[in-house]
């Protein structure tokens, strides 16, 4: 888990931007710290309002940028994303929802300590278990949360029943490894509890949390036909490959091959006319060499990816690549923003291919400002500005018109 530094610039909504970061964080096994030079990683979340402030906001991204890991979000890493490149200052500009995620350094989650399922607003939050059956070479996790342990389908489908009862219109699964659930029993109960959540009542929404690839190889089949065959799953997965290098991934013992990730979405490809795939790249772990690099640069642009989180290496106490002689951070840096641009384009693609096009969409959670953040079945995320909302509410049903879009979403106008 890393140390974090947050400092935030600007109105409420960027306050309240940083207090759902700072949550998930916490969630994740991070902690705070009280200076920049104290933490593993620095975030700066910005405005942008007047020349003043951007300027203002320049040169403290440059006074942060002495050597730690620097994290730029908010307004203006939204509207000016590449003005801090141009400035000279060598930051990861994300937004907000990609903050906790690069901070991951390619951990697995962690879950609340009691694994209780949890309603904001109208996400139903459900924690399938606590701990995972790997064993990454570079995750300090593992040492948090030990050995998976599943709760039966009937006791996860129980607590899905309560967030439903209590007005949840979204479930997200969540665990450090969803796809394992049921191992420690020597079964694999995802499936199984999939099925369950579609028969259950109710006109809800089912997102699968983060699955490594290793413990979703061996059902792929039975997971591309449930997302196929039942319209309450969203068409996604978060699978995250962290290398395109086999060498890499044997180094990081993350126990699946490029081959076998290229199989599931090959799997999910033949069998759904639209899915989002989300991955997530570590760039400069100990081993990774220029070559290796290339491959994962090979990987990113073959697979093409909506979803892309690109993380540099950081050394974690305890774990056994913290003892491994690290890269340089000039390399981690220029790797880091090579697949950064690619990243770049690829989503920026995937956007410009919805323009125009029509589109059911859910509201579950709230945007900038008075906007909405609303995701169609394929797991789109589209926001509507506060201007077009009207009256409707969040876990409401509507259909939109994608109308543009930028790096992290697209925008949409209802119909």
């Amino acid at each position: 888990m890393a140390r974090y530094y947050i400092e935030t610039y600007g109105c409420t909504a960027n306050r309240g931007e940083s207090r759902h970061i700072e949550r998930r964080l916490r969630d994740g096994g991070h902690r705070p710290v009280e200076s920049p030079e104290a933490a593993d990683v620095v975030i700066l979340n910005t405005c942008t309002v007047i020349e003043t402030t951007e300027n203002n906001m320049l040169r403290r991204a440059a006074e942060l940028d002495s050597g730690t890991d620097l994290i730029v979000t908010g307004c203006m890493a939204l509207a000016q994303e590449t003005a801090f490149e141009e400035a000279g200052v060598d930051a990861q500009v994300l937004g907000w929802d990609e903050v906790p995620q690069a901070v991951g350094n390619g951990e697995c989650p962690t879950v609340t300590p009691d694994t209780e399922p949890i309603l904001d607003g109208v996400i139903g939050i459900l924690p399938l278990a606590r701990g995972c059956m790997s064993d990454c070479s570079y995750c300090i996790t593992k040492a948090a949360t030990g050995r998976i342990d599943s709760p039966p389908v009937e006791r996860n489908l129980d607590r899905a029943r309560e967030l439903l009862d209590a007005g949840a219109r979204e479930i997200r699964i969540t665990g450090q490894d969803t796809g394992v659930y049921g191992l420690d029993q020597g079964e694999r109960w995802l499936p199984e509890l999939l099925r369950g959540l579609c028969d259950l009542d109710g006109d809800f929404r089912v997102r699968i949390g983060m699955a490594n690839p290793w413990g979703i190889y061996p059902i792929r089949e039975e997971i591309a036909t449930l997302l196929a065959e039942c319209p309450k799953l969203y068409n996604f997965l978060h699978l995250p490959v962290q290398s395109g290098s086999d060498s890499v991934l044997d180094a990081m013992r993350r126990q699946h091959s490029v081959a076998e990730f290229r199989e599931i979405v090959n799997t999910l490809d033949r069998t759904l006319d639209e899915w989002t795939l989300a991955t997530d790249f570590v760039v400069g772990f100990p081993t990774e060499t220029e070559a290796d690099h290339q491959e994962s640069v090979h990987l990113l642009e073959t697979v093409e990816p909506e979803t892309i989180n690109v993380t540099r290496f950081s050394k974690r106490p305890g774990t056994d690549a913290a003892d491994m002689k690290g890269l340089g951070g000039t390399v981690k840096k220029e790797r880091s923003k090579d697949l950064s641009a690619r990243k770049a384009e690829i989503v920026g693609a995937v956007h410009e291919d919805l323009l125009g096009t029509r589109r059911e969409v859910m509201a579950v959670e709230p945007g900038t400002g008075d906007s909405i953040q609303a995701y169609d079945d394929a797991y789109h995320r589209i926001v509507v500005p506060g201007e077009l909302t009207g009256d409707r509410s969040l876990g409401e049903r509507f259909e939109v018109t994608i109308t543009d879009h930028n790096t992290f979403y697209a925008f949409g106008e209802p119909v």
